[in-house]
């Protein structure tokens, strides 16, 4: 199964005799919570998911978005409707980074029939599909999480990968730089990480670039059959995204969930700043 669908894939399979769970994960970091975009008008049985408070733990030293736990998110999920053998597909209102959580989230706990809807939102109204302001009551689902189905880095795994093989910075590159820092304790990034802004990956209506794009870019970046990749963030959010765009290219990666979020906080951990990974 692939990573992600379009919008037309996505009405033949809701009109077919097994339509996909469907799970709306707007999120804005740092603004308000858009439940109310959700009321206003979502996909047809689509229920709404709340990033900050169903896919992540508490803020602390484990990043902004620690992950959450995994009972947590099981029961989040079945009472979405979510079961094992069902499929599953997300979407977001943005460039699909809180979707592309969501989708990990499922993934690493194993669920191996999540996708992403390529272009989000934005994508479905153009396409032609209606919205609606109806809440769906879904019949709860089986899913149960079993925890490490896809790769997991923590901090001393993202500083190994930057000296021995290839970890991507998928934030903004004057974040990388230090040129400026918003949310976090101080600028900069991991030393030995590459800067890949994960906005790079999408087109300008906001979906992925096409596969072999995608690789030829990530290809460029110094990443090869042979090279064990890695990806962080500010706190595992875009970074999901970056894993997403991987994956499409056909090359597998680690995510580090803390991000910089954690390891900023630590000021014992090293910071370089400047255009250079070192």
């Amino acid at each position: 199964m692939t990573a992600i669908l379009s919008a037309s894939e996505l009405m033949t399979e809701l009109a077919g005799p097994r339509p996909p769970v469907l799970l709306d994960i707007r999120w804005q970091l740092g603004g308000p919570d858009l439940r109310p975009e959700y009321e206003a008008g979502h996909l047809p049985g689509a229920v709404y998911v709340d990033l900050d408070r169903e896919l992540a733990g508490p803020p602390g030293s484990g990043g902004r978005h620690p992950l959450p736990d995994p009972e947590a998110f099981g029961a989040v999920m079945r009472r979405a409707g979510v079961s094992a053998e069902h499929p599953v597909v997300v979407y977001d209102g943005g460039l699909g980074w809180a979707a592309a959580r969501a989708w990990w989230l499922l993934r690493w706990t194993g669920h191996t029939g999540v996708r992403v809807l390529d272009g989000g939102l934005a994508a479905w109204i153009s396409a032609g599909g209606g919205l609606t302001v109806e809440e769906p009551s879904p019949t709860e689902g089986d899913f149960k999480p079993s925890p490490g189905a896809v790769e997991l880095i923590d901090a001393d795994g993202a500083a190994a990968l930057a000296r021995t093989g290839l970890l991507l910075d998928a934030r903004a590159g004057e974040r990388y730089r230090g040129e400026i820092e918003p949310i976090d304790r101080v600028g900069g990034h991991i030393p030995g990480a590459v800067s890949a802004p994960t906005a790079e990956n999408v087109r300008s209506d906001g979906g992925l670039l096409p596969a072999a794009e995608l690789r030829a870019r990530f290809e460029g970046l110094g990443a090869s059959g042979e090279t064990p990749v890695g990806v962080y963030c500010g706190s595992g959010v875009s970074g999901a995204h970056q894993v997403l765009a991987l994956e499409v290219a056909g090359i597998p990666a680690a995510l580090y969930a803390g991000s910089w979020s954690e390891w900023s906080s630590d000021p014992a951990r090293p910071v370089a700043t400047g255009p250079d990974p070192q």
